[in-house]
């Protein structure tokens, strides 16, 4: 018993100081890196038949332990699956170690594991054990989530090497059946934990809710993985339904913050609503430890489209450099937006397709046409010049910028930055510029008129709008057909919008 005494000691001096991340490690898959053979040691110190005496006999006749008969009782269950999914975990590492992945049986891991889930949650529910273990429940979550995505991957190598169903048409009759069917039980289980800590009606010092965010972070994860994102604003709901019985956000670890925080911004980001996903994503951010690069990252690959799109900001060639992923993903964008390049845009958003559409920010960044529009037509509006004084009037302290812009020299400014507005016949397609243009003008709420081939810009009570680049746009479109002449214009632009609208839904329904 001398080998094992360890894990013992580290059990009693958890129980005596009331250390919950101690008491976790008593019953972590992973050995600590100062004790590589515990989890050997452990499955030798006993065998099968014999394990619950010996576990009663170190829990019940202890001395330094003071554990009442009902806590006695609850850690002689889940030690007693512990020894049990040790033995499971050892042969199939052993299995793995050994070249032999196939062999290594992680769905028999994953269901002996719940079983030592299935101890701890009796034991939360019956108020057995105190809300300071909950780090116990942090291990069983995290290692449930872990083992339920090898098992799913070993049972998917099986199917593609025919070992599963038998082979042959089966493969293909089953090939889209149970492909998760662990992580989507795991999800399951950790609701159960989730819902377990929000019930929890213990005086707030005393609550298991101090977990709550660790477990919704471990749902959001596991629901990304399955794609179910829709489930992850059912927890959104439930904690934002419990917020008046709940400790506030800042009172929580920090890491649990931060992933909160992220997820949080990802899902807006995905419902499109950019204004939230920009405030917890900049939240997230702020918050995260500057050691934490590969944090950093994930939020801003989401953050800086969201910026982009809501404040018109581009990263720095600084902040990009940072990571060789984000400067892979945005520099070519940030440079075809700087100069107002429509063709150099393109060219980026399809070499990085790929990667843009695995992380569902594709069309988000598709929407910085609109910037390069902004740019180029404020370019076109500064290029312009001032209006020449006309015979006889008297000259003013300050030039006034030209009012009347003609089609044609945003027509040529397009041209040349590589948009699609041609005729077909080497020409200029008019009213797809003057389309471009009325998009531009809604954008800013602006009012239409209509009266020459012209834009003109005029005072008017939208002066918050007169930003430089607003200036450009906000010109009041003037021609001399009439407006149903021109409402075939409009009328594509809208059903370019739609065209739009229906491929993001197409690609969440990919994805």
């Amino acid at each position: 018993m001398a080998a094992q005494e360890p894990i013992w000691r580290d059990f009693v001096t958890a129980q005596n100081q009331g250390n919950g991340y101690l008491l976790a490690t008593t019953i972590t898959p992973e050995p600590p890196a100062a004790e590589p053979a515990r989890l050997y040691n452990f499955q030798r110190w006993t065998n099968a038949y014999s394990v619950q005496t010996d576990l009663r006999y170190k829990l019940q006749y202890n001395p330094d332990l003071r554990l009442d008969k009902k806590e006695a009782g609850t850690w002689l269950e889940v030690f007693t699956a512990y020894y049990h999914f040790v033995g499971k975990l050892l042969a199939a590492e052993e299995a793995q170690n050994a070249t032999k992945s196939r062999d290594a049986d992680w769905t028999a891991v994953y269901e002996s594991w719940k079983e030592v889930v299935s101890a701890l949650y009796r034991g939360y529910n019956n108020t057995v054990l105190d809300a300071w273990t909950i780090p116990c429940l942090y291990v069983a979550g995290k290692y449930l989530r872990v083992f339920a995505i090898k098992a799913d991957e070993t049972a998917a190598s099986q199917r593609d090497s025919g070992m599963a169903f038998g082979g042959g048409i089966e493969e293909d009759a089953f090939a889209s059946v149970g492909q998760n069917d662990k992580l989507e039980d795991a999800a399951r289980q950790i609701n159960r934990l989730f819902a377990l800590c929000l019930s929890d009606r213990a005086p707030i010092e005393d609550s298991r809710k101090w977990a709550l965010y660790y477990m919704a972070n471990l749902l959001f994860k596991t629901y990304f993985r399955l794609n179910s994102i829709n489930l992850s604003k059912n927890i959104l709901r439930s904690l934002q339904a419990g917020s008046a019985e709940m400790p506030p956000l800042t009172a929580f670890p920090r890491a649990h913050q931060v992933t909160f925080k992220y997820y949080s911004g990802v899902i807006a980001f995905l419902d499109e609503d950019y204004a939230t996903a920009s405030e917890n994503l900049t939240a997230a951010y702020n918050i995260c430890q500057a050691r934490a690069s590969k944090n950093k990252e994930l939020i801003l690959t989401y953050l800086i489209p969201t910026q982009m799109l809501t404040s018109h900001r581009l990263p720095t060639s600084t902040l990009l450099q940072q990571s060789p992923h984000l400067d892979r993903l945005f520099t070519p964008i940030t440079r075809a937006i700087r100069p107002a390049s429509l063709h150099a845009f393109t060219q980026a958003l399809e070499a990085g397709e790929e990667d843009f559409v695995k992380r569902r920010i594709y069309l988000t960044l598709e929407r910085g046409r609109d910037i390069i529009l902004r740019n180029l037509f404020r370019r076109v509006f500064i290029a312009g010049g001032y209006e020449t004084p006309k015979e006889g009037e008297a000259p003013t302290g300050q030039p006034m910028r030209r009012t009347r812009v003609p089609v044609k020299e945003f027509a040529a400014a397009l041209m040349v930055s590589g948009a699609e507005v041609g005729d077909g016949e080497g020409g200029v397609d008019g009213d797809e510029v003057e389309c471009l243009i009325a998009n531009c003008i809604y954008k800013v709420r602006f009012p239409l008129a209509f009266a020459t081939a012209l834009f003109l810009y005029a005072f008017s009570p939208f002066l918050f709008l007169s930003s430089p680049g607003y200036l450009a746009m906000a010109r009041v479109m003037e021609t001399t057909r009439s407006r149903s002449q021109l409402c075939p214009s409009l009328a594509r632009s809208k059903e370019r919008g739609r065209g739009k609208q229906t491929k993001r839904r197409k690609e969440r329904k990919d994805n």
